[in-house]
């Protein structure tokens, strides 16, 4: 199937290609076996994590609570890009229908917000852990954590819609390139064949998203770390950080490398550093979210050892 169509004077592209991965005789095999494994971990890793929470009463909090549903996300959110990357490096044709680009870019970018909300959710839950404990079980109740999930996935999968629409009545007819690991917003704009000024709105939309959720994160934590300074317990302080520390470290890479790549405007990388970003939040971030979460995590890993001690007793008794 060819990746062009001729359309009256114009020639349409109806397919694109990833310029980006290298054959597999130039490298693109070990760079396979090594996305293929972490893929692997992420996926595997994560669904232990989201089971863990859902069959173990010691971990039904909040807290957990959002771990588990950030990651469930993390398993869609890798699946909406590293398949496609993983065929592309196996595979001589390298290439993604533009209905295929549309519904990545999609539900890559719905996923990616809500996550964003999620880590929101999980900062306001800790503030109000930490600055407000006596009233915390009266407010993080188990419907306000549905709601504020709910809440984070409706904005997730509306924002992005009319974005994903407009961009599916551009013609695309020259080049077919995309210089990306994936189909993103400003590779995919650079190749439609007209006007596309209004993309400094979507930049500014994105722009909105990303600091509001910045903004209310970075103001949890500096006084969630006010108030665990000034904890006259040295175990109730090395605690308190310790739990916050796993949540800080999952925002700053996820954020700082979102910002990175979406709040630039018009300043412009090379394509290296392009996918060195990409790589930071396709691929880093989600890998290391189960190691962050719990080999990092005492209660977790003690659910996790029970888990699989049953299973073993199970087993036995069978």
């Amino acid at each position: 199937m060819t990746h062009l169509v001729a359309n009256q004077n114009q020639t349409m592209v109806i397919e694109f290609v990833f310029s980006v991965f290298p054959p597999l005789y130039e490298g693109g095999l070990l760079f396979f076996i090594l996305l293929l494994l972490v893929y692997t971990f992420i996926i595997s890793g994560n669904l232990v994590i989201f089971v863990v929470v859902q069959l173990d009463m010691a971990l039904h909090t909040p807290m957990y609570f959002f771990i588990s549903v950030l990651s469930f996300l993390e398993i869609w959110y890798t699946t909406t890009t590293i398949p496609k990357m993983l065929s592309s490096l196996a595979s001589e044709k390298k290439t993604i229908s533009l209905a295929g680009c549309l519904m990545q870019m999609y539900f890559f970018h719905s996923l990616g917000i809500t996550e964003g909300c999620v880590l929101t959710a999980m900062s306001i839950d800790r503030y109000i852990a930490i600055c407000y404990p006596l009233r915390y079980p009266t407010i993080m109740t188990s419907r306000l954590c549905i709601q504020l999930t709910a809440g984070s996935c409706f904005c997730g999968f509306l924002l992005v819609l009319p974005e994903i629409a407009w961009i599916a009545t551009l013609p695309f007819c020259g080049s077919n390139k995309i210089h990306q690991i994936f189909c993103d917003f400003t590779p995919v704009l650079s190749l439609a064949c007209t006007d596309t000024s209004l993309v400094v709105i979507v930049d500014v939309i994105h722009a909105v998203e990303i600091l509001a959720s910045f903004l209310v994160i970075a103001l949890s934590y500096i006084r969630i770390i006010v108030v665990i300074l000034g904890m006259p317990s040295a175990e109730g302080r090395h605690k308190a950080f310790s739990t916050c520390a796993a949540h800080l470290a999952v925002f700053l890479l996820f954020f700082g490398s979102v910002a990175v790549m979406y709040l630039r405007f018009s300043a412009t990388y090379s394509v290296f550093w392009d996918t060195v970003i990409a790589v930071t939040f396709v691929i880093l971030a989600p890998f290391l979210n189960p190691i962050i979460y719990s080999l990092r995590n005492k209660e977790m890993k003690d659910a996790i050892g029970r888990l699989f001690q049953q299973k073993r007793n199970g087993g036995v008794q069978k």
